[in-house]
């Protein structure tokens, strides 16, 4: 298994130099601001991607206006589960796979916001439908949807994916997700979620303090994953692809982890 790890896409040079001043040769990155959409600048950041020897395994789609504050807030603006913002958002996932074709990337994916559990509620309904569309137009453009974990039990998103019944429709596993939403355990979640896994997070958590609370990141090895038995169990799936370091803090101290984190894996994997 290869490392990797995520990176913001403002600046995608920038981003991709980053990349490989760590000595990492595969990173998630953040889809790049529209000004970055056209043929020349897209060409400009594939070149700096064979110039550095790093490789865009997937790239993340996010929007204006979503707020990580709170499960409230979360439920309210994440993802594609507000009617109000839904198609907009929809429009923005499909416009970001032609920028990743252009690129070469074979992979988009992003948190759909939270997955009702009952299948005869309207949003439910209403989110089938729309990664149904996305899921066809990926296809079109060579590429696979991943589904971003955490935010509900792996049963329901293992419903939720055959509901949706489309071969291009996979997950990207992130460990602590299912902590900081206090979910449940994600080394058993993966029995459930394996077949459907195209990418993983190497991130570390604890669970929140109160009910209703989001739980707390924490440095790889540091948190409650256990991330020995995670990589454990990703062998024993079969899975083979990156493991891709997520740190969600800014500044050195990023940098500091993202290097822990690297030496952690490169003895584990």
């Amino acid at each position: 298994m290869i490392m990797g790890m995520t990176i913001k896409g403002d600046d995608p040079l920038a981003s991709l130099e980053k990349v490989n001043s760590l000595n990492i040769s595969t990173c998630q990155m953040y889809v790049p601001p529209e000004e970055w959409w056209s043929k020349g600048r897209l060409e400009l950041i594939k070149k700096t991607m064979q110039e550095k020897g790093v490789r865009i395994t997937a790239l993340l789609c996010h929007f204006e206006g979503e707020s990580y504050e709170d499960i409230g807030a979360i439920k309210r603006t994440v993802g594609l589960l507000n009617q109000a913002t839904r198609e907009k958002r929809v429009r923005k996932i499909l416009s970001s796979s032609e920028v990743a074709r252009n690129l070469g990337v074979k992979v988009l994916q992003a948190h759909i916001g939270f997955i009702p559990e009952d299948r005869s509620d309207l949003d439910y309904k209403g989110l089938v439908k729309a990664v149904q569309r996305i899921a066809d137009y990926c296809k079109k453009n060579g590429q696979s949807f991943a589904l971003e974990t955490g935010q509900e039990k792996a049963r329901t998103l293992a419903m939720f994916i055959e509901d949706v019944n489309r071969s291009t429709l996979g997950v990207n596993f992130d460990p602590a997700n299912m902590l900081l939403y206090d979910a449940e355990d994600p080394i058993g979640a993966l029995d459930i979620l394996g077949k459907y896994i195209i990418g993983v997070h190497c991130k570390d958590g604890k669970r929140p303090a109160k009910r209703g609370e989001l739980g707390k990141e924490y440095p790889l090895g540091e948190g409650d994953v256990d991330i020995r038995r995670f990589i454990d169990k990703l062998k024993e799936i079969g899975y083979t692809g990156p493991l891709t370091i997520e740190r969600e803090i800014a500044g050195e101290r990023q940098i500091k982890d993202i290097l822990k984190a690297k030496k952690l894996l490169e003895k584990l994997r």
